[in-house]
Order: C-alpha cells, then sequence, then structure tokens
C-alpha cells in the first residue's frame, strides 16, 4: 500500500510512469508467493485511511501475509483545502481538528505516526507481518548527490518502525545509493519527472525493496524471493 511510487494510475504504464509495485512479483517464486498492489497515486498516510482504501485491504489480509507500507510523498501541504491530504509532520499523538474546504465539515486530522500505527497494528491483529518503508527518493540533488528524506518521512517511519517492532526499510537511502553512482545525468532517464519513475526507474525501486529484505535478520519472505 502506498501511493504513485508504488502504483502510478492503473499500474498499467500510462505516460511511461510506473511505480515499483507493478513488477514487484517477478523477484518472488509466484507458486509460492501471491503479490498484490493496493497503492494509489495521490494518496498520504491521512487519506489512504479517510478514503476508506484501508478499510478495503484489511479484509482481504491474512494470517501469515506481508503488508508492505510506503508514505509521505504526498503527506505535506495544506491539511484543510485543495487536496487537503498532509498529515502532521511528527509521530506522536497530537492532532488538529480543521473545517474541510470541501464540505465545510470537521476532520481531525493525526500525525504520520498515527496512521502508519494504525496500519500496523491492525494488519499485526490479523496475524500478518507488517513492513514499513521510507519512501523512495525524488530526483533532487545537491552538490552531485541525490537529495535524502533524512530529517522528515525516512526518520519518522523508522522510528515508528522501532517503536512498534516491526521491519524497516530505507527504500529512500537504497534507490539513492544507486542513483549517486550512476550519477544526474543518467538518473534524468530513470525518472519521467522529480517524483514517478519509468519503467526502469520502478525495477530499480523494486530491486532496492529486495535488498532491504535480503538484509533484513531471519525475515521469513527472503526463502521466496528468486536470487537474480
Amino acid at each position: 500500500m502506498g501511493d504513485s511510487t508504488v502504483k502510478n494510475g492503473k499500474g498499467n504504464g500510462d505516460n511511461d510512469q510506473w511505480g515499483w509495485g507493478s513488477f514487484f512479483e517477478q523477484f518472488f517464486d509466484t507458486t509460492k508467493v501471491s503479490v498484490e498492489n493496493h497503492a494509489l497515486g495521490g494518496r498520504s498516510s491521512r487519506t489512504f485511511f479517510t478514503e476508506g482504501l484501508w478499510d478495503k485491504v484489511l479484509p482481504g489480509i491474512q494470517t501469515g501475509d506481508y503488508l508492505f507500507i510506503q508514505f509521505g510523498h504526498n503527506d505535506g501541504g495544506p491539511l484543510n483545502t485543495g487536496r487537503a491530504r498532509a498529515s502532521l509532520k511528527s509521530i506522536g499523538n497530537e492532532s488538529e481538528t480543521v473545517i474541510m474546504e470541501r464540505n465545510g465539515g470537521p476532520e481531525t486530522v493525526y500525525t504520520f505516526g498515527h496512521y502508519l500505527r494504525v496500519y500496523i497494528r491492525q494488519a499485526k491483529a490479523k496475524g500478518a507481518y507488517p513492513v514499513v518503508l521510507s519512501p523512495t527518493p525524488s530526483n533532487q540533488w545537491t552538490d552531485g548527490k541525490m537529495n535524502r528524506m533524512t530529517e522528515t518521512y525516512t526518520k519518522w517511519a523508522k522510528e515508528v518502525a522501532a517503536q512498534e517492532n516491526v521491519p524497516f526499510i530505507d527504500l529512500n537511502d537504497l534507490t539513492a545509493q544507486k542513483c549517486d553512482a550512476l550519477g544526474q545525468v543518467k538518473v534524468k532517464e530513470l525518472y519521467k519527472d522529480n517524483v514517478h519513475t519509468t519503467r526502469d526507474g520502478a525495477l530499480m525501486n523494486g530491486q532496492s525493496v529486495i535488498e532491504g529484505l535480503v538484509a533484513l535478520p531471519d525475515f521469513g519472505l527472503q526463502k521466496y524471493i528468486i536470487r537474480k
């Protein structure tokens, strides 16, 4: 579950934009593992919940499933105007009630960490294994290095995963390392804009997720990975 960097549009490569979830199954023995991509473009940790998307995912989760959670790209911006999808920039328990521009009604907005905890705890309650990921890196550079989200969504996702005792994969840094090695000019071919990736860019992000999985100690899903 996540945003357009996990599934772009309908997941069929419109405008040559792909999310890494569209290719994730190719890394696994699909005679033993099935991959479902429930991500949706434009969603944040907050709106994936408030729009009822989580309510559609949760009933299908069964004991022994693995749930990958990646948000952050859309968690900024206004709380109650325009697309109104921001979460509070924290992992604490604070909240803020706002009047929504689109309907004039109130909504209580919680922190980025709060929404992640909802997904983690409810998935655990069904016997699933949540995995928290930092967002994919944006194609933005400083002094020849791709920018990381070390002080924001990477940091917060990692802290929540530690608090909830679930695995964390730093997808942001794993892919940024690859991009640093390729160089800014070459990496431009892997992005359609500052955020969305081509097919090759999506495959690169998927490979980063697999590298993160392989590095986890004694993680059950590893035995289904196809080593290439």
